[in-house]
């Protein structure tokens, strides 16, 4: 390592090192460079001091300050809670059947609802409340308890199924894989198939039609029309929860289906399950 010189090429003073006979130059940052890197350091350190920063085993440091996110957001939610608060005492007076009557009451009670829906029941019944395999679709006229007001706030209330609320919809299919024949089964789901679609087997489906009359029939009807007050589905009207073709009804005739949907009573406020409930009744298969 040399002494520091002056660069022939550029004139400026070198530092000394030399790696492979190549030499530093000795160029410092600019002043005010490093005072604007000096007073970051110093804002970001009262920064961590004054506001939370640094994670902790079960939190973050406070700040000194006190400044909170979520103490914000809560002030904001509990002011338009207050601005509302007219509405809200009207909507859990109406009564469900008659909130259609009131214009204003019922477009605050949809659009209520339909933040309540996105944050709650879009994850099943999707975002535009058009369902999925295995969750109905909320945009049509196909109800299994009833698609009234009345009935779809119950359901949003105790949901189907569920084991934490007594007052749960409640229905079962029983697998009848365990009940009946192979061939019963194929002739069974060919006569359900004939309710619905002008392609299939005439004569399967007359074998099939005795096998319905015996086992399918008090529940879902001699017509296949199904039973709301049972759950049952109308199987004449080619709308499937599970799919329509063969193959998803033999699955579904041999193994049963038991689709849950949890009580939302518990877990939402009183009027967001009145306004969710008006909302899903707007989408266009509310009756």
């Amino acid at each position: 390592m040399s002494k520091g010189k002056t660069d022939d090429v550029t004139g400026t003073d070198t530092t000394g090192h030399s790696w492979d006979g190549i030499e530093e130059l000795n160029t410092p940052l600019p002043r005010w460079w490093l005072w604007t890197l000096y007073l970051c350091i110093i804002w970001g350190i009262l920064y961590t001091i004054a506001y939370p920063a640094w994670p902790m085993v079960s939190g973050a440091t406070k700040g000194v300050l006190g400044w909170s996110t979520r103490a914000n957001v809560a002030a904001e939610i509990t002011a338009h809670e207050g601005k509302n608060a007219d509405l809200v005492a009207q909507l859990l007076a109406t009564d469900m059947d008659v909130l259609p009557a009131s214009a204003d009451l019922n477009r605050y009670a949809v659009a209520r609802g339909g933040a309540v829906f996105r944050a709650n029941c879009s994850q099943c019944h999707g975002s535009g409340a058009a369902g999925a395999k295995g969750y109905p679709n909320l945009l049509d006229d196909d109800w299994l308890w009833g698609g009234d007001m009345a009935e779809i706030e119950y359901t949003v209330r105790h949901g189907i199924r569920n084991e934490q609320d007594d007052d749960a919809r409640y229905s079962q299919m029983p697998a009848f894989g365990e009940m009946l024949e192979k061939d019963e089964i194929t002739a069974v789901v060919e006569h359900v198939v004939s309710l619905s679609n002008a392609d299939f087997d005439a004569q399967l489906a007359e074998t099939g039609a005795v096998v319905y009359a015996d086992n399918c029939a008090a529940c879902h009807g001699e017509a296949g029309l199904g039973d709301r007050s049972q759950g049952a589905p109308n199987l004449a009207d080619a709308i499937w929860l599970y799919g329509g073709d063969r193959e998803a009804l033999t699955e579904t005739v041999k193994n049963a289906r038991f689709g849950v949907m949890p009580a939302w009573g518990p877990r939402l406020t009183e009027a967001d399950v009145r306004a969710v409930s008006a909302y899903v009744h707007s989408l266009g298969g509310g009756e």
